[in-house]
């Protein structure tokens, strides 16, 4: 290279290495890299309360299947599929025109006994008739009234009442029906209040007694859920399963629960006090679970931590937090043991705002 074209090489290189420089000078002094957004949480101490949760199945607080007890023909039907209906309300009519004849014919048979014993009465007073005649009519008359009470029962069976309040299911005859003693005339059914009896394992009988709150939900009505309380527990544990039924009473005004519906049962223990943090706010792998804790110097530290029960978008701390920590909510996924965070309030948060 010759002495003229050294000069106008230095000239073209220089502004290339003076931006080289440049760039290297401020990598060497910048603060690295920027801090991580995170929304934090401060841990705190909260009513808690254990629930257990099982599967259990709905029973009619009260149920039968209403019968005949004699041999006899329906006459007349007095109710719909699905009636709902008062105790004592009628619901079949049996012929009975055999019954009704005997009646009458019993009850003259009362009247005339009960007529010849007064007449016999006011002779005995006055002594015209021995002691012993008045007994036998006295006998007479009261076999007589025994037969007409017998006879209005038989009468009475066949007139088939509602035995208590609740909704019939499908009838199961028709006018002219002969029916038989057993023969189903309907079902009925109190569902008033659901029995909901379910099974919970025996390591939780010392937390089971009665009156504790359950709530139920059915897959029929999502969202929804039935409160009632426990109304039993069995005396036996299943030798087979381990496990002890429990019984509880739901009150259904609006009858949506049916008896036989599977419903997802949780039972309440007692309020007590825990440590409860967002269950989004917890790294979980495998058996081990922890959450970042924020320091003073606006850094996160990994705590490991033992989670007890969870409920809806929350999970008990066991150990590894005290109330009062600050723990990162959001962003959690992006850290590492020791990052800088930046804090800022939640995106509802600053909604309401």
């Amino acid at each position: 290279m010759s002495a003229c074209q050294r000069p106008l090489l230095r000239c073209l290189l220089l502004p290339v290495l003076l931006a080289v420089a440049a760039c290297s000078s401020e990598e060497g002094g910048g603060q690295g890299p920027a801090p991580a957004t995170v929304t934090a949480h401060e841990v705190q101490s909260k009513p808690w309360r254990d629930a257990i949760q099982a599967l259990g199945t709905a029973r009619a607080n009260e149920s039968v299947m209403v019968t005949a007890k004699v041999t006899e023909t329906v006459v007349r039907v007095n109710f719909q599929d699905g009636d709902l209906v008062e105790a004592g309300d009628v619901l079949v009519d049996l012929s009975g025109r055999v019954e009704v004849a005997g009646l009458e014919e019993a009850a003259a048979a009362y009247r005339e006994a009960d007529q010849q014993y007064q007449r016999q009465r006011q002779l005995a007073a006055q002594k015209l008739i021995p002691a012993g005649q008045l007994d036998a009519q006295r006998a007479a008359m009261e076999s007589a009234r025994a037969r007409l009470d017998a006879t209005r029962a038989r009468l009475a069976d066949r007139v088939i009442t509602a035995p208590f309040a609740g909704v019939l299911g499908f009838r199961q005859v028709s006018p002219g029906t002969l029916v038989t003693p057993g023969t189903t005339i309907a079902s009925l059914d109190d569902i008033s209040v659901i029995k909901l009896d379910f099974s919970v394992p025996e390591t939780f009988l010392a937390a089971l007694a009665p009156g504790q709150s359950v709530s139920a939900t059915s897959a029929a009505y999502p969202g929804r859920s039935f409160e009632g309380e426990v109304a039993t527990v069995d005396s036996r544990v299943d030798p087979v399963t381990r496990a002890v039924t429990v019984r509880a009473l739901l009150p259904n005004p609006d009858r949506l629960l049916r008896p036989g519906m599977l419903l997802t049962v949780e039972l309440f223990q007692p309020e007590r006090q825990a440590l409860v943090v967002p269950e989004i706010s917890v790294i979980q792998v495998s058996r081990d679970a922890h959450v970042f804790r924020l320091r003073d110097d606006d850094t996160v530290e990994q705590v490991g931590v033992r989670l007890g029960q969870r409920r809806r978008g929350e999970v008990e701390v066991l150990e590894g937090l005290s109330a009062g920590d600050r723990i990162v909510v959001d962003g959690v996924v992006k850290l590492r043991n020791g990052a800088r965070v930046s804090v800022v309030a939640p995106a509802d948060a600053g909604g309401a705002g």
